[in-house]
């Protein structure tokens, strides 16, 4: 049982390296869907939409297959669960993701936010410790949130 969660946790959370000395995609993947599901949670209220929103950003983002995905989804909101800070995630992302894919990542968690047509406070407050953590610009903030409520003018 011990080996088995030591096991999990050096695949998916320990932020080491591949032979060519870059963070592992898989721990990105699961880094960024379980910020996903943290932000899902924000407004103390999962809805179908953001459910169905999360599922495509994962699949498109990622280009996973229904398997991988099933099994991402899991790891990702067990670890979201049992998660005391946000920067075991963030960490990771900074240490594989480009400032184009972070820019992406903030954006999406601005669709993630809007995804029920309302913008809780809560959300909000999350993304913008989020978008600290990843080193994001204030304006990088606002840019996202302005895009994605032109992209989404029921929002």
């Amino acid at each position: 049982m011990l080996q088995t969660v030591k096991q999990f946790f050096d695949c998916f959370l320990n932020p080491g390296v591949d032979d060519a000395g870059t963070v592992s995609q898989q721990k990105v993947q699961m880094a960024c869907a379980a910020l996903l599901f943290e932000l899902s949670a924000a407004d103390q209220h999962r809805s179908e939409e953001e459910m169905t929103l999360l599922r495509s950003i994962l699949r498109k983002t990622f280009n996973l297959d229904e398997q991988a995905l099933a099994q991402l989804w899991d790891l990702a909101q067990r670890e979201a669960k049992a998660a005391t800070s946000l920067y075991q995630f963030t960490s990771l992302i900074n240490d594989g993701f480009s400032y184009q894919q972070k820019t992406v990542l903030l954006e999406q968690l601005w669709m993630m936010a809007f995804a029920d047509n309302r913008l809780d406070s809560h959300e909000e407050h999350l993304i913008r410790r989020i978008a600290d953590l990843l080193h994001m610009t204030h304006g990088d903030f606002i840019r996202a949130k302005l895009a994605v409520k032109a992209a989404n003018p029921t929002a």
